[in-house]
């Protein structure tokens, strides 16, 4: 039987005082081992308050650096950390937190050729994710090993819930969403922007729901979708129900192994001509001819821009092609080269022949060649 040192008695108290809960659940929590994957905005508050909570054991996997556009929502950081690797800033918060605690640091990808071997020694898998191959992997590898996935997703000003868990009777990610959106349909985050309390919303249900899970306590949201509305603060709860059809928790599973969660969700990026940000620097430097085309939203525009380029939407491009002149190079960039690169093969297709995608978009212009550029 896990037992609790004093200090530790101390530590809970408050938990220790509810008879619904108790030294029983508390011992439960210490026993835990928890993987969050993600140490972002969701993953700092799921983070945070399992630590403080008691669980025993909590591995996180995120191979970011800090940044200081990450300090508007992810509270694991600090201004001091700005610059310094996300788990090694998470590690010391954490253990700030509570010295009781284990960490175990994975700084690196959440892949298919990798994510079974990390999940497997954990009780729960929590999802702290911002994009859709990450999110169907962790479901997937959460059916395969019988894993409860506590799943949440945030975008501007609104989020969701659940908790993905066949083998306890539920459906899985799949059966709620059994395509991915288009690409470019969802923006991410980074694109859309997310009002800063919010994912500290979210992530703290999410931490509320792995408690449950784990200590027995209450009603997980087990076939159920909570929605959160920050703007008119309504919360909605919707049913979800298993699809006995469903590729990897049905009743006959096709998928029972890692497949290409990039290409599923139509992410992998068009092959097309590519020069690096020292390139592009380098034509400048020459004065060598060139039109450069960005192609971000106005609002990113606004926030960030490289001088002399022409912003034209992605969603704008096939309609103002008259904007754009044919007898030059035109050389384009995003943020961090996906839709730059979707935009460089629209392009082609409408007969462009000398039009080169800029890899690493305005970002790594800001990291490698001008600082004075913010990132976003």
């Amino acid at each position: 039987m896990i037992d609790l040192n004093p200090a530790e008695l101390q530590r809970y108290a408050r938990h220790l005082a509810m008879p619904e809960f108790g030294l029983a659940a508390q011992r439960k929590l210490k026993a835990a081992r928890v993987l969050c994957i993600g140490a972002g905005g969701l993953g700092s508050p799921i983070s945070m308050y399992l630590a403080a909570a008691g669980v025993g054991g909590l591995g996180l996997v995120d191979p970011d650096v800090v940044e200081v556009s990450n300090l508007q929502r992810q509270l694991l950081f600090g201004q001091s950390d700005v610059g310094r690797p996300k788990l090694e800033a998470a590690r010391d918060r954490l253990l700030d937190i509570n010295p009781h605690l284990e960490v175990t640091l994975y700084p690196e990808f959440f892949t298919a050729a990798n994510a079974r071997e990390i999940a497997v020694d954990y009780d729960v898998i929590i999802d702290g994710t911002d994009n859709f191959p990450t999110r169907y992997l962790s479901n997937d590898v959460a059916v395969w090993l019988r894993k409860p996935n506590v799943y949440g997703s945030i975008l501007r000003f609104e989020g969701q819930a659940s908790v993905f868990a066949p083998h306890l009777g539920g459906p899985c990610y799949r059966c709620m969403s059994p395509t991915p959106p288009k690409p470019g349909l969802v923006p991410s985050c980074a694109e859309g922007g997310v009002l800063g309390v919010l994912p500290g919303l979210i992530g703290t249900l999410q931490a509320l729901e792995a408690i449950k899970l784990i200590t027995g306590i209450g009603e997980p949201l087990i076939g159920k979708l909570l929605h959160v509305d920050t703007l008119s603060l309504r919360f909605r709860t919707f049913n979800l129900r298993r699809d006995p059809d469903c590729p990897v928790c049905g009743d006959q599973p096709t998928i029972t192994e890692p497949i290409d969660y990039q290409g599923f969700c139509g992410m992998t990026p068009p092959t097309v001509p590519t020069l690096s940000v020292q390139d592009l620097h380098t034509k400048r430097r020459n004065g060598d001819p060139h039109f450069l085309l960005d192609v971000r939203e106005p609002d990113e525009y606004a926030t960030a821009q490289i001088s002399g380029s022409t912003l034209i939407p992605l969603g704008e491009l096939a309609t103002r092609t008259a904007e754009i002149p044919r007898e030059l190079p035109v050389l384009v960039h995003c943020k961090l080269g996906g839709r730059s690169a979707k935009a460089v093969a629209t392009l082609q297709d409408l007969g462009f022949t000398n039009v080169w995608n800029v890899a690493g978009g305005i970002t790594a212009w800001s990291r490698e060649i001008d600082t004075a550029v913010p990132t976003y």
